[in-house]
Formats: structure tokens, C-alpha cells, sequence
């Protein structure tokens, strides 16, 4: 089958095609993706504003033109924390369906988790045995950790990067301040959160994805030699330590000289960085593996199982 995965996030909406079937891992054929980063469009009552509603319809339109052209079988479009808080978020699904005939399904952020948690699972084998996975999008960070495909524990925090650049980094770049801020109270959530898994084993594998780890991971991280042909790409807490307050200082629009930083990432990174940071201390991990499967993956797997 060709199959479709629309996601509407925080920062972009991006349209995955893959060739799949049952048995087999989804071949990536095509790719489209447009950059809101939403956060920016929320309003001081929690609505996406009307421009930010434009640019939503805009984006899914081409997606769904995009999806169209190439001849997909099935499309399997979602959202996540930006439309789920939104206030405004049940009036622009049903415009997005209306006008675009796009009909999105709204996750919670323990589903992100769970099916988060599958791809990790399915890339790495039960060999791996207890995962801790940390996934950082635009507005959430999710962790989710256990031993089987469904993790034991699954949380969504309120820890995004978009989300923490908007609510704390109000500097280009930041100042020493709002950086520090932004550890507190990341600390201090994650502290909260630590206990929902003290009941569970060590983990024996920790895990990282979303394009922001990945992204930090190219710049400040390692390789090892991977199962297969490719090579593991791996981030250490002291690694990582070491570049944020150096991201930190160097302007937005001047970081994509870097190493792994992209366009689409540059203005969110560093608090991505520090969100991560504080989520590797909160946990004792000293060392991450980085998985090149994350959500859009868990929805095709999860597809697909069904289908069987």
C-alpha cells in the first residue's frame, strides 16, 4: 500500500508517503512540509489566531494536493498539542474538514507517547528490553518506558520546544535569565513526573526521538557501529551540557551553520536542549540512543496491525 501520515504539529505540518505492508518496515517514497511553528500564532486566550488558522488551512490543502499527486491509497492525518489545546481547536478541524476534506484525528498526548514508544519498540527489538524513550516535539515532551510494545507508563508534559521558547526565551538569543528560568521550571515539572515511573526497572535501553534530539545529537553527539549498514548516532548528557549555553549565545539565524541545526529548528533548539537536559538529569541518564523512527512510523505500524 501507499500510505499517507499528514501531521499537524507545533512546528510544521509534514506529509510522510511510504510504500508499506505488513511484515515490512515502511519505505519512505516522497515528503512535503511546510513550517508554522503555531506557538507563535496563539492567541492570549488560548485560540489560534486568524492568520494562524490561514496558514493551517493553507498547509493541509497543499499536503492534501501533494498526497493526491502521488497517488496514495490511504491518508492517515493527525494533530497534536498545538490544535488539542487550542481553544479555538474543535472549530478549525471541522473548517480544516470542511474545506480541505481532510478529516484530522486529534491525539492526546499519551497516544502520541504509546505509539511513539511502538516505533521505538519495533526499530530496536526485544533485545532491547526496558526502553526509557524521551521525545521532544513543539508544544509536549513525551516519556514513556516498559518492557513490552505498550509502554508500562506514558506521559505528555507541557515541555515542548516551541512551547518553552514562547513561554520563557523572549530574546534573540536568549539572556542568561530566561535560560536559567527555563531549567527551573523544566526541573521542577520533571521532578513531579519522576515518580510515576520509580515502580519500574532500570531501564537497559534510553532512548531519544523527534527531530530535535536528532538534531542535537548531530551536533554535540557520537556514533557507534549500528546492527545493520548504518552507523548508531548517540548524545551524552555531558555532550549536550556542553553545547546548549554555546547554542545559547549564538543568534537564530546564524545557527544553521552548524552542524544538524536546521532552518526549521533554529529558532527552538536551544530550549529543545535544555528541555532535554533537564529530562536526562531528572532520570539519571547519562547516555541516549537516537531512533530514526518516532510518530509518524507508530501511526503506520499501528495501521497496519490493524489491517492484519
Amino acid at each position: 500500500m501507499r500510505l499517507g501520515v499528514l501531521d499537524v504539529g507545533s512546528n510544521t505540518v509534514h506529509l510522510l508517503i511510504v510504500d508499506a505492508h505488513a511484515g515490512a518496515a515502511p519505505l519512505p517514497m516522497a515528503s512535503d512540509k511546510a513550517v508554522l511553528r503555531l506557538m507563535r500564532y496563539i492567541t492570549p486566550d488560548g485560540a489560534i489566531s486568524d492568520e494562524g488558522v490561514a496558514a493551517v488551512l493553507t498547509a493541509v490543502q497543499n499536503a492534501a494536493d501533494f498526497a493526491s499527486r502521488h497517488h496514495i491509497d490511504e491518508l492517515l492525518p493527525f494533530a497534536t498539542s498545538a490544535l488539542r489545546e487550542a481553544t479555538n481547536g474543535p472549530e478549525l478541524l471541522e473548517r480544516v474538514e470542511r474545506e480541505t476534506g481532510v478529516a484530522l484525528q486529534v491525539l492526546t498526548g499519551e497516544d502520541e507517547a504509546r505509539l511513539t514508544f511502538l516505533a521505538v519498540r519495533r526499530w530496536y527489538g526485544w533485545s532491547a528490553e526496558n526502553i526509557l524513550l524521551f521525545d521532544i516535539g513543539g508544544g509536549s515532551l513525551e516519556i514513556a518506558a516498559g518492557a513490552g510494545e505498550v509502554p508500562e507508563v506514558a506521559l505528555s508534559l507541557p515541555l515542548g520546544a516551541g512551547r518553552s521558547t514562547i513561554g520563557f526565551l523572549h530574546h534573540d538569543p536568549p539572556l542568561p535569565d530566561e535560560v536559567t528560568a527555563l531549567r527551573h521550571h523544566a526541573a521542577h515539572v520533571l521532578k513531579d513526573a519522576v515518580g510515576a515511573f520509580a515502580a519500574l526497572p532500570a531501564p537497559h535501553h534510553i532512548v531519544g526521538s523527534s527531530k530535535a534530539i536528532r538534531s542535537l545529537a548531530r551536533l554535540a553527539g557520537s556514533t557507534s557501529d549500528g546492527v545493520g549498514s548504518g552507523d548508531r548516532l548517540r548524545l551524552g548528557r555531558a555532550q549536550l551540557g556542553d553545547w546548549v549555553p554555546r547554542l545559547a549565545r549564538i543568534p537564530a539565524d546564524a545557527r544553521p551553520a552548524l552542524p544538524g541545526i536546521t532552518a526549521d529548528r533554529t529558532f527552538q533548539i536551544v530550549a529543545g536542549g535544555i528541555v532535554l537536559g533537564e529530562a536526562m538529569s531528572a532520570f539519571k541518564a547519562e547516555e541516549l540512543e537516537v531512533s530514526p523512527w518516532a510518530l509518524r512510523e507508530g501511526i503506520i505500524l499501528r495501521y497496519l496491525d490493524r489491517l492484519t
